[in-house]
């Protein structure tokens, strides 16, 4: 005989607790036990027993459980269940942190993670397989649109698997925020009925409401080339300037310019010569909302870096050559002042597309849903690369479903208030995979790639490198406890079975683009990890975040332009500016939309802190310690730095990162 001293915690959701009749049975090898409980299963609480076992368990490998019920299946979270045996045993952890619904067995197998070589007791082997044969059956794959990342299979929400929809809090204020939204859209558009909208200052009549300092700053100063020039290397889209290595080949200069080519040319001998193209957006097509054409451009624009290291912007070509117009019009700071305003906020408008689909929606959500869906089909729980990956998707498959049903719909918000909507945005997205490689992923690729490296003014550059650095050190820990050696790496069949799975079928075929079918090294390994927590957290983080600064003054982002881009200067007046802005129930929908989804969730989780402990090992606790210890010391060097920055970067600051894409 022997006591047990069992703790039962149930999630701190609301709901989470249940008036179902739980039964428990301990697993040993070398039996097993019902026990007699009487489990109140109340939210957020822990209950505790002693209960005398007649046999001897030996080690403990599972604990089971059932929830019966006579009327009402009331769903139960919970946590995870411990165990502490008779005398000087150690404390056994089976951690669930999922739903526990219907009247089946669950199997909770004791939390050290295991590797399906390492699995001595056959116990343990047969538990992943079935585990997985469910998993495969509930988290299959589909085709949203062709020639786009597959998705979960979930035509709404509620196709969801249980453990993948947001949790109740989270639901509430979800769609509390998005009516709340719209009640204040609804008084913006009565505060302005019977007003004018005819020159820029206009559009304060509907800037007010929720809004950030930044925002205020930027509502002061978009109209500054120096503020332009510094959205491209820290703002809502930090990834397209790249530094030119020679003049492009689509602009285009013409007699009467070589005084331009002159100082283009200079500033390209210095090193200090940036461009951003955008031509991924040529031959888009438009949108038509409510009738009315929308507009889209392709622009270029070409920057240089002064020595204390601000980006101004020397000429604007907003449309690329073609037929009609082989010789496009250039934009400079020295023309007419709402000439070349209008020209940037072509550049704006051009940023705003690139940044909400390519970047955002492609570059991070779609491919954590990959990373998601790829992850509960191959990898069993007590895989430990499951437990390193698993805190990193939570919500991330709602918050996609949503936006599959409500933003890039059809008729959804896309379609209603953005020019590359109706069918335009499909297209870019296609387009934009094709851009997307492996290394376009990962920063210290990326940034040498578009010569970003070593710039003291580019802030987000240079928190993705850190950030990056201390990542990799964190899965480097982990790793490195489970697979000592290179050939363990290409021995794991369930890993290997992972990584093509996230290639050939979540991502199409991505090899071609660089991505791995299969790992032969502990470092290739680490480094695909390292991508996969940097995209699911940091980089989701300074694409996302910014959209509430940047986007809610509308004519420093307009999410479409209604009339086609200027061909003169001369002809720019304040009409043609008004006339190519969005009108006041799409600019309404603009800064709606980009608050609810940039601002902080009041459930948020930051990077390294969630609260589910998947790995039992002291070893495993100690790497995620010096984890967070590392993101600690980050936080207070760029806190330091910010504090002598007139515009300070916040979205790498790992305090404000959220573990996993959540909305």
């Amino acid at each position: 005989m022997g006591r047990y001293r069992i703790s039962v915690a149930t999630g701190a959701w609301l709901f989470s607790g249940s008036h179902n009749r739980v039964r428990l049975w301990l697993v040993g090898a070398h039996g097993e036990a019902e026990l007699e409980l009487q489990l109140r299963l109340a939210r957020g609480e822990v209950e505790e027993f002693d209960l005398d076992v007649p046999q001897d368990l030996g080690p403990l490998q599972f604990v089971k459980l059932r929830k019966q019920h006579s009327l009402v299946d009331d769903a139960w979270f919970c946590d995870c269940i411990t165990v502490r045996g008779p005398g000087a045993c150690a404390q056994a952890a089976f951690p669930c942190y999922r739903w526990v619904q219907g009247q089946g067995v669950l199997s909770l197998p004791e939390g050290t993670a295991r590797l399906a070589g390492d699995n001595a007791l056959d116990v343990f082997q047969k538990h992943r397989e079935k585990e997985l044969k469910e998993r495969q059956q509930m988290y299959c794959w589909a085709t949203w649109k062709q020639g786009l990342p597959q998705t979960i299979a979930a035509d709404c929400k509620e196709d969801l698997p249980p453990n993948m929809r947001f949790h109740e809090e989270k639901r509430l204020d979800f769609e509390w925020t998005l009516k709340a939204g719209a009640l204040e859209m609804v008084l913006k558009r009565v505060c302005t009925l019977l007003s004018s909208w005819n020159c820029l200052e206009d559009f304060d009549q509907i800037f007010w409401g929720q809004k950030t300092a930044l925002a205020e700053k930027v509502h002061q100063c978009w109209q500054d080339d120096e503020l332009f020039g510094y959205q491209l290397l820290n703002g809502a889209n930090p990834m397209l300037l790249r530094r030119s290595t020679a003049l492009p080949s689509r602009l285009v200069l013409p007699s009467g310019t070589e005084e331009l080519q002159t100082q283009l040319e200079k500033e390209l001998q210095n090193g200090s010569l940036f461009e951003a193209d955008f031509i991924l957006l040529d031959g888009i097509s438009a949108n038509v909302i409510q009738g009315e054409k929308q507009y889209l451009a392709a622009p270029l624009v070409m920057l240089k870096m002064d020595p204390n290291g601000k980006l101004l912007p020397m000429v604007i070509q907003i449309q690329p050559p073609n037929p009609s117009y082989p010789t496009p019009t250039l934009f400079l700071p020295s023309d007419p002042p709402l000439a070349w305003l209008l020209a940037k906020i072509w550049v704006r408008s051009s940023d705003f597309q690139l940044q909400e689909l390519q970047y955002h929606l492609l570059n991070t959500h779609l491919v954590a849903e990959v990373i998601a869906v790829a992850t509960m089909r191959c990898l069993p729980g007590l895989h430990p690369i499951f437990k390193l990956l698993v805190p990193h998707i939570r919500y991330t498959m709602e918050i996609n479903t949503r936006s599959r049903t409500q933003l890039i719909s059809d008729g959804g918000i896309f379609d209603q208030a953005v020019s590359t909507g109706g069918g335009g945005h499909i297209q870019l997205l296609r387009r934009a995979v094709a851009q997307m490689t492996y290394c376009s992923l990962c920063p210290l690729d990326d940034l040498a790639d578009r010569g970003l490296l070593g710039i003291p003014s580019a802030l987000y550059a240079q928190d993705a490198l850190r950030l990056w650095k201390i990542i990799a050190r964190y899965v480097e820990g982990i790793v490195h406890l489970f697979y000592q050696r290179d050939d363990v790496v290409r021995g794991d069949p369930e890993l290997q079975t992972w990584c093509r799975e996230i290639t050939e079928v979540g991502l199409c075929q991505a090899q071609d683009r660089g991505f791995p079918i299969c790992f032969q090294s502990q470092a290739q390994l680490c480094h695909f990890l390292t991508m996969c927590i940097f995209t699911c957290t940091a980089q989701h983080a300074a694409i996302n975040q910014g959209q509430l600064d940047w986007y809610a003054w509308v004519p420093n982002a307009p999410c479409t332009m209604r009339m086609p881009p200027p061909t003169t200067k001369e002809d720019v007046t304040m009409a043609t500016v008004m006339g190519s802005l969005p009108d006041i129930q799409k600019s309404c929908l603009q800064m709606t939309i980009t608050w609810h989804l940039g601002r902080r969730q009041p459930d948020m989780v930051p990077l390294g802190h969630h609260k589910e402990k998947y790995f039992s090992s002291p070893k495993a606790t100690a790497v995620l310690s010096q984890f967070r210890t590392d993101l600690e010391n980050l936080e207070n060097e760029i806190t330091a730095r910010n504090e002598q920055l007139e515009l300070p970067y916040e979205y790498l600051k790992p305090s404000c990162i959220e573990n996993s894409i959540t909305i």
